[in-house]
């Protein structure tokens, strides 16, 4: 077995690393004061073709599997949170829908000017009253005649403040259950539709959020996206890669605390030596990088079968739980290393610690992730609120 990236994905690795470094980490504090999302990212990250992940050339995509999404959302991980989920939910989680369930005609309309940068997604799933559930939601579309109107709302929308297209997911038949949900494809300036308010967080200050609100909105009908009452199933492909996604940025985010506890146990001194080199200190890291080690190896594993075209969906879930998990474990270990230094706004451990505990509850919380597992394992039974079947 071989667990080393190919030569291609390691050249890949380390462009992104330097850009990283370069571009991304001396925008950090002032974005994350801001509480903004730095836009002038979107035409760099366009320049070096990050935007068109997995999508065919002709719509000015570059080829690649989803090691490239994984070592992206690592590497920016690692840098900020914030700015990575901006990228991921626009570009690997929401535009591929288009790719995989638009039209041909939606396809030429949408993704060319999402992969030059020029335009963004979000996608619009959980609401006030409902949230892992997805079959529960309670916004609904009416025809008329050929638009449907939507009426509704949308919370903790990722993008959702300035994305210029939001995939909504929408009860066209109510009795159907989840075999009566339908994706719809909003435009920021279809009448009806506005956003209700920008959310303040916990953490990814620079990762803008919303609120969404649907009154009346009036969605052409060439607007579905995907099948008719088939929009469950398409948000349930989604949600593995959302999965291996969050994994991957989880594996970044323990990789920078570790990066800076090391960095600060060089430097800090007490009783006459390095702190490191205490093992109250120093069992700590080797803690910190075998966990790093193993929740890699989960994350990529699960993206090997999702290349392979295998079911992917028990290892993906089962990366995204540990990873977050240990990233939150990370971040607490951080901060005691730097003692009363962690506590202050100063040193990146704090954000580090604000910033993981979301990846323990976004694209459904380690609880849910569990019961999947515990159903694909041989409990079928297992009640899992809708969820588990894709």
């Amino acid at each position: 077995m071989d667990f080393s990236l190919s030569e291609e994905h390691a050249i890949f690795q380390d462009m992104i690393k330097r850009f990283a470094e370069k571009e991304m980490a001396p925008l950090v504090d002032e974005y994350e004061e801001k509480g903004e999302f730095p836009h002038q990212l979107w035409a760099k990250w366009a320049e070096i073709g990050v935007l068109g992940l997995g999508y065919p050339e002709e719509f000015g995509g570059v080829p690649a599997d989803k090691f490239y999404e994984c070592i992206l959302a690592e590497e920016f991980g690692r840098i900020s949170q914030g700015f990575t989920s901006g990228i991921g939910v626009s570009s690997i989680l929401v535009a591929p829908l288009v790719y995989k369930f638009g039209t041909r005609e939606q396809q030429e309309k949408y993704l060319p000017d999402a992969i030059k940068g020029k335009k963004r997604f979000a996608v619009g799933i959980t609401e006030p009253n409902c949230g892992s559930d997805v079959a529960a939601i309670q916004t609904n579309a009416v025809q008329d005649g050929d638009y449907y109107l939507i009426n509704g709302a949308k919370i903790f929308i990722t993008n959702g403040t300035f994305a210029e297209h939001t995939i909504v997911v929408a009860k066209t038949q109510k009795e159907h259950g989840k075999k009566g949900e339908t994706l719809f494809i909003v435009d920021k300036d279809t009448p009806g539709f506005r956003v209700a308010k920008k959310l303040n967080k916990l953490g990814w200050h620079s990762s803008e959020t919303a609120e969404l609100a649907f009154e009346d909105c009036r969605v052409p009908r060439e607007n579905i996206l995907g099948e008719f009452n088939r929009g469950f199933y398409h948000i349930m492909h989604m949600f593995v890669t959302e999965r291996i996604l969050m994994a991957a940025m989880s594996v970044g985010l323990a990789r920078a605390c570790f990066e800076e506890s090391a960095k600060y146990a060089r430097e800090r001194k007490a009783f006459g030596r390095p702190i490191g080199t205490l093992q109250a200190t120093g069992f700590k890291l080797v803690d910190m990088a075998a966990d790093i080690e193993m929740a890699r190896l989960l994350t990529y594993k699960a993206a090997w079968l999702y290349n392979q075209g295998q079911d992917a969906r028990k290892e993906a879930c089962m990366a995204k739980c540990y990873a977050a998990e240990f990233a939150l474990k990370a971040a607490i270990e951080a901060i005691q290393i730097h003692g009363g230094y962690g506590f202050m706004e100063e040193y990146p451990v704090a954000r580090y610690f604000r910033d993981t505990k979301v990846l323990q509850i976004g694209g459904g919380p380690s609880e849910i992730q569990k019961g999947i597992v515990l159903q694909l394992i041989g409990f079928p039974d297992y009640t899992h609120g809708g969820l588990l079947q894709p």
